[in-house]
């Protein structure tokens, strides 16, 4: 695999929407609309009744947003625009009506940290550490704070993004809530995700809708929220610390 995508393959009221990009699956702009699109559509196709997130690839989920642009970003509405691509993803999933679940194969950094805790239900194996490494650039993880506190907690989002120079294992992850079950290689992972989407099609739409509703009671102020924290790191990363630590990456 050489080229980045997003796709969706529907089977028996299943839709897995799968990314990829090679360079560790991080995300730009346009992957990010394409997930937000396609999540958001899986959520109104009356013939889908589950939804599995993954992402293409063995060894990492997801490295967060896309370091290329982040670099080359001049203006606090670009840098808005930039961080609102995570914003937008997370709200879809959270109004998304079907339940979503995650399937982590390996290390998430940033966003991915993000998108794993907006999931209804997230199987990973014990090779899927964390990581929020967005203070490490002088930003802070803004965006996706809200979605991981509601999964972590405020103690454990903080511990993680105040240290953001360590990877969380994947057993402190279960043992926090973002992660349902670790398995210890991708298949037992992949025949687990497969199980719970088939045993989910067997449930009740009507039930599994309004509970979902349930599940996110308190977020509904997520669109305002969100937009809010990816303006403020629009505007932190034009700092001068910030600016003078992405020349080292260039």
């Amino acid at each position: 695999m050489t080229d980045p995508y997003v796709q969706e393959h529907i089977e028996n009221g299943v839709s897995v929407i799968e990314f990829y990009h090679p360079a560790h699956n991080s995300l730009p702009g346009n992957l990010l609309t394409r997930l937000t699109e396609l999540i958001t559509k899986a959520g109104a196709d009356a013939t889908v009744k589950v939804i599995i997130l993954k992402s293409g690839g063995d060894r990492t989920f997801c490295a967060g947003a896309s370091f290329k642009e982040l670099i080359n970003i001049n203006d606090a509405e670009t840098g808005r625009a930039f961080f609102s691509g995570f914003a937008n993803v997370i709200n879809a999933m959270r109004k998304c009506p079907k339940f979503i679940i995650g399937r982590i194969q390996g290390k998430t950094v940033g966003g991915g940290v993000g998108l794993a805790a907006a999931t209804d239900y997230c199987l990973a194996t014990k090779y899927a550490a964390i990581k929020l490494s967005e203070l490490n650039v002088g930003i802070g993880p803004f965006v996706v704070g809200p979605a991981v506190e509601r999964k972590l907690g405020l103690s454990g989002m903080s511990q993680i993004a105040i240290d953001a120079n360590s990877f969380y294992d994947a057993e402190w992850a279960r043992q926090k809530g973002l992660f349902a079950q670790v398995f210890d290689s991708v298949e037992a992972l992949d025949r687990a995700v497969a199980g719970l989407a088939i045993n989910l099609c067997t449930y009740n739409p009507e039930a599994m809708k309004e509970m979902k509703q349930v599940l996110w009671k308190g977020t509904e102020d997520w669109d305002n929220l969100l937009a809010e924290r990816a303006a403020i790191s629009g505007r932190l990363v034009l700092s001068e610390f910030t600016k003078e630590t992405l020349k080292k990456y260039r």
